[in-house]
């Protein structure tokens, strides 16, 4: 989306300074520029309506403020540029849509660029990729081997029956013959997945409460933390509470 900009003010170096941070943003387009108010007035009023006007307040035979209220339907955003501080209800009376005081640095320009014309919200590429990894699949033995979807943050436990695995889900509960070693591989590399007992890998996102040493989770089952892994728990409260 190319937005259509046109500059007016008095002061020519302060033209040039709009240009070069204008230039730098892909986005916006100079179509014109003027330092004189009246002309200004004239073309814009005859020509097609703008994306962006930059305007001066402080300006020979006729202020910004007028110029504003003459042509401020001619432009769907208006951004006031000014050396002066005073001009904030004048300002508002216009409806401009942001004002920035000289002088003002291209950072800040850039700030009231993208308050004016938000850029898209685009998905990252570690946010796609972050999707893609973000579940795995394992055999159903109580379904002919078929390949069953985890998503990670559904997974609630793991419980280890020493021949095979039972993983719960907030949906169901899946048999296995993954080990318990290898899926505890697979969930180290994601956040909330811990392991408290030698039989038990729990997702703490399912925690309901604890009272002691006993582990409640949201789908009732109960998993009391072993004498090996205390250190561990103890940690993790510390960092939780």
């Amino acid at each position: 989306m190319i937005y259509r900009c046109v500059i007016i003010d008095d002061e020519p170096h302060a033209i040039e300074g709009l240009k070069s941070y204008i230039i730098k943003i892909p986005e916006l387009e100079i179509i014109a520029s003027y330092t004189d108010p009246i002309y200004a007035l004239q073309e814009i009023a005859k020509g097609d309506k703008i994306d962006l006007l930059l305007l001066d307040i402080d300006m020979p035979e006729i202020s910004g403020i007028e110029l504003a209220r003459l042509i401020r339907e001619k432009t769907n955003k208006l951004l006031i540029t000014t050396a002066h501080t005073h001009y904030g209800y004048e300002a508002f009376e216009i409806q401009a849509d942001g004002y920035l005081l000289k002088p003002f640095s291209f950072a800040k320009f850039l700030t009231a660029i993208h308050k004016l014309f938000p850029p898209p919200v685009q998905e990252s590429d570690t946010a796609r990729l972050a999707d893609e990894h973000s579940f795995f699949f394992i055999k159903s033995k109580d379904d002919h081997l078929k390949l069953v979807k985890i998503r990670y943050d559904d997974m609630i436990m793991v419980e280890d029956k020493q021949d095979y695995v039972i993983v719960y889900t907030v949906y169901r509960s899946i048999l296995t013959d993954i080990s318990l070693t290898e899926i505890s591989n697979r969930a180290s590399k994601e956040k909330g997945f811990e392991q408290f007992h030698q039989s038990f890998i729990l997702n703490s996102k399912h925690i309901e409460y604890i009272d002691g040493n006993t582990i409640t989770l949201n789908n009732g089952r109960r998993i009391t933390v072993g004498e090996h892994y205390q250190k561990d728990f103890n940690a993790f409260i510390t960092r939780n509470l």
